[in-house]
């Protein structure tokens, strides 16, 4: 029996933090034919709030500390504020979303990332082959959407802050046994870009040896080749397909005939 498509989506900060754009891609989201989960990012309305509550952001390597009274500002907000807004304007678009976190269902345990140089605070770490993916079957087949907040547990009563991209590989990584999956990351660019100013140059497929030709001739600029390599290893372990472009162009992104970069 031929598995069924799933499409384990990630949307950044960039649509979360612009009202209009967000709008349009919930949208799109309703739209997809298919099964869908969703993992969103905070955007900037952590830092906004807490600022207001004269709780400050600290970063390190443009990676956020998370100390206690931030991990209770980004529960409220991700897990809270941002997550059932999302779910509210997907039923409204007739898009049966149901909002989530790693605790929920006890679906994504973590472990508190250890210090080495740097203390991160309540950082989350995820193993994959702890994610409990009997729930999150039985809410997609059931004709629910999932949407995920960044946000994970130590199974001691602890949230943990976790990196979103991470938690829609390891979902995609969790559920591939299941399902045929297909994982989309949404961010403000067409695609992987041969001229990183230059939304023209998209690359349109990406297989080992065109990846490997890519940085032999090093024609890709830094910051897309970490995206790459995680888009590899969610492959090696069972990924069908990753798909990297521009959040307006999720729709096309679930079809055959992409607008944007497949690696495959």
């Amino acid at each position: 029996m031929d598995k069924q498509a799933l499409y384990v989506i990630k949307v950044g900060g960039n649509v979360i933090d612009h009202e209009a754009l967000l709008s349009t891609f919930l949208k799109n989201i309703a739209a997809i034919k298919g099964h869908v989960i969703l993992v969103h990012g905070g955007g900037k309305i952590a830092t906004r709030l807490g600022d207001k509550l004269g709780i400050a952001s600290k970063y390190v390597d443009g990676r956020r500390i998370t100390d206690a009274d931030t991990i209770d500002l980004v529960t409220m907000v991700y897990g809270g504020l941002v997550n059932k807004k999302i779910v509210a304007s997907l039923q409204a678009n007739h898009c049966n979303a149901i909002g989530l976190c790693g605790a929920d269902g006890n679906i994504i345990p973590a472990t508190k990332r250890p210090v080495k140089t740097i203390d991160y605070g309540f950082v989350g770490d995820i193993q994959t082959s702890a994610i409990n993916t009997a729930p999150l079957i039985s809410m997609i087949n059931g004709g629910l959407t999932p949407v995920f907040a960044p946000l994970t547990h130590d199974g001691n009563g602890q949230i943990l802050n976790t990196n979103a991209d991470t938690i829609a590989s390891s979902l995609a990584i969790a559920l591939a046994a299941i399902y045929e999956v297909r994982l989309v990351f949404c961010f403000e660019k067409k695609g992987v870009l041969r001229d990183a100013n230059d939304d023209n140059t998209v690359i349109n497929k990406i297989n080992r040896s065109i990846y490997q030709q890519l940085l032999d001739e090093k024609a890709l600029f830094d910051g897309i080749i970490p995206k790459l390599d995680n888009a590899f290893a969610a492959i090696d372990n069972g990924v069908k397909e990753v798909l990297i472009g521009h959040a307006d162009d999720v729709l096309q992104n679930t079809t055959a005939d992409v607008a944007g970069t497949l690696i495959y």
